[in-house]
């Protein structure tokens, strides 16, 4: 049967062939370790126990994680060892589960999830480019949503990311999240059970695209949905596209994160001090695995 689970429909038998995300029908995965990193509901005190999957389909030109991403470095793993490694990591002390760039394996995620699942919040770690059918498979089983909503316009998203339908999916996969994991709700310790957090990544030159994003959030999703506004950027993966080649200026970062407050959306923002590549974990080493 065809692979139709990313926006990108390719049809691909990945038991004989690969994808348009170069992958095949083994699960690839280059880090399961602990994560402190991410916004305080996810991570908590004790860190996230992160899954990286390989591979991605989406092509961004600025990723981070190109090693992982791009060239699909990983390990195989069956779903019994996946089930495994999750046990790990809960033992560890982690107060949730990320799946991060799962959208390739969610039938061989499904099945690990069946033979063991964590006793913690799960997080679906996403591009935002998803279909809503995907998504569906996983209604009952993740917890909190954590998408990008990375571009507005087809002529960016095709520039940046080789997806000039990438706001169309995410429009429509976002509101689905919602529908399913409902308003934040935390636990004790202040980690979310439930809840749709939206990333947006702030990129060079492009400040208008994040504020036709953000409007578009506060004017379409349940009032109160919070988003990371990330001033991260940092130049990767030998971006070649002219513009992309700086950081994000103070005055550029000040008019979005003005743009959001005016807006009156909650959230997080960062300190100019997150674009730095300190901060880009280490894959497929012995030691990125727990």
């Amino acid at each position: 049967m065809g692979c139709t689970l990313c926006p990108r429909s390719c049809g691909a038998d990945r038991a004989i062939s690969r994808g348009f995300c170069g992958l095949g029908e083994d699960m690839l995965i280059a880090r399961i370790a602990p994560h402190l990193w991410e916004e305080p509901p996810i991570s908590g005190t004790r860190g996230t126990g992160a899954v990286f999957f390989s591979g991605c389909t989406l092509r961004c030109a600025y990723c981070q994680n190109g090693e992982i991403s791009h060239h699909n470095a990983g390990r195989p793993f069956t779903p019994r060892a996946l089930s495994d490694a999750l046990k790990r990591l809960t033992d560890l002390g982690v107060q949730s589960i990320s799946l991060i760039t799962g959208t390739p394996f969610v039938p061989q995620i499904l099945e690990a999830l069946s033979l063991w699942r964590p006793p913690l919040p799960l997080v679906w770690n996403s591009s935002g480019y998803e279909t809503v059918d995907t998504l569906r498979l996983l209604d009952g089983v993740i917890d909190v949503y954590l998408p990008d909503l990375k571009h507005f316009s087809p002529r960016v998203s095709a520039l940046c990311a080789s997806a000039p339908d990438y706001f169309q999916a995410a429009s429509a996969a976002l509101p689905e999240m919602c529908r399913q994991a409902g308003p934040p709700r935390a636990n004790a310790d202040g980690v979310w059970e439930k809840g749709v957090l939206i990333r947006h990544l702030i990129l060079p030159g492009l400040t208008g695209e994040s504020m036709k994003l953000l409007t578009w959030i506060r004017d379409t999703l349940p009032a109160g949905t919070p988003v990371s506004l990330m001033r991260q950027y940092v130049p990767c993966n030998g971006v070649s596209i002219p513009g992309l080649n700086r950081r994000v200026s103070d005055a550029e970062y000040r008019r979005v994160r003005d743009h959001m407050l005016a807006l009156e959306l909650p959230g997080f923002v960062q300190e100019a001090a997150a674009a730095d590549t300190d901060f880009i974990p280490v894959f497929n080493r012995d030691e990125s695995f727990v």
